[in-house]
């Protein structure tokens, strides 16, 4: 039977993460549409009867994303007029939202099959720490394979430039982008080597960088009113589909199992990585990722290393985990935190 009240325990909670992320504007649209929605549309019968959990399956992401998706596609004028960088209060958004849905009842609806999917660009610079410890291990070539790659904007970290604070920065002044990260406590060595051998990734749903519709879905679960990371998901899009980079459409643990089986390129390290990716694979898949992981590593050797590295929630609140373990050896490094949207990073 569905839940109601869990599901607007579930918009509730999203729109305490967005206030405390830096978004008052999407959690203003979460408030809105949990107060404010009712039956009469599909859209939303189908959020407040939701078939299935809301809170793995983050329907008010899924809900804002779709409002987001519309508002940008700026076919409902008044819509468009209450999202950044306009400034629009509760009663006007909602007078939008309400105009539009009668018109928009069967795009907004069918916006929430597909769960959110972010490619957050500024995750980078948590990669960016991970892999240059790597590269200080290693002295190797990295052989880089992603899963839950989204358009696989990430696996270029190498190709942008970061402004790291207190004068530290890494990348060429020519980057399509440079990414701002506060590092604080004892930083990674700035100058370890980085080179990429090849790069690879997957994804339930990939995103083509270079098609408009991915591109505007990708967009649409960025918050409206960060601009800064609008601005740079579109720079990364671009610089992704110049170079035709596209990310297998597969589900992770038949990929990961297919390319660990693979031969190992002598002079290279093989690094599996992922970020923001673990809590949405269920325990299944997870087994079988670690099983080819665990396979891949008893093969490892010093001219062929093999890596996992790894940006997860755990059980601290407000950042995510930076894990690095490297075979042969194995042992497990706790790296550091950093937040989710790649403001900081705090290196143990």
């Amino acid at each position: 039977m569905p839940d109601t009240q869990r599901v607007l325990s579930q918009f509730a909670d999203q729109t305490q993460a967005c206030e405390d992320l830096g978004s008052p504007f999407t959690a203003m649209v979460c408030r809105v549409l949990a107060t404010r929605l009712d039956t009469r549309t599909r859209f939303g019968k189908r959020i407040l009867e939701w078939d299935g959990d809301p809170y793995p399956d983050n329907v008010a992401l899924r809900a804002c994303g779709a409002m987001h998706a519309l508002a940008r596609l700026g076919q409902e004028p008044r819509l468009t007029a209450a999202y950044p960088p306009n400034a629009a209060d509760e009663a006007s958004l909602w007078s939008a939202i309400a105009a539009a849905l009668p018109r928009n009842d069967d795009f907004l609806t069918d916006f929430l099959s597909s769960p959110p999917q972010t490619n957050e660009v500024a995750r980078s610079a948590l990669i960016l720490g991970g892999m240059l410890h790597l590269g200080a291990i290693t002295r190797l070539p990295f052989d880089l394979l992603e899963i839950g790659a989204s358009a696989g904007l990430n696996q270029a970290f190498d190709e942008y430039a970061y402004d790291l604070g207190e004068g530290r920065a890494w990348g060429s002044p020519a980057a399509p982008l440079t990414i701002p990260c506060r590092w604080r406590g004892p930083v990674p060595p700035l100058e370890a080597p980085i080179a990429i051998a090849a790069r690879a990734g997957c994804d339930l749903r990939p995103i083509d960088p270079a098609n408009g519709e991915d591109r505007l879905r990708l967009t649409s679960y960025v918050w409206a009113d960060q601009t800064h990371r609008i601005v740079r998901l579109e720079a990364a899009l671009a610089h992704a589909a110049a170079r035709g980079r596209t990310v297998d459409g597969a589900d992770a643990a038949d990929w990961v199992e297919q390319k660990l089986a693979a031969p190992r390129q002598p002079g290279t390290t093989r690094v599996l990585f992922h970020t923001i990716v673990w809590d949405y694979v269920s325990a299944p898949v997870r087994a079988r990722i670690i099983a080819a992981r665990d396979r891949a590593a008893a093969s490892a050797t010093s001219e062929a290393p093999f890596a996992h590295l790894t940006v997860e929630s755990d059980e601290v609140r407000g950042g995510a985990a930076i894990r690095l373990a490297v075979w042969p050896g194995g042992a497990d490094r706790f790296l550091g935190r950093g937040d989710f949207h790649g403001r900081w990073a705090e290196w143990a």
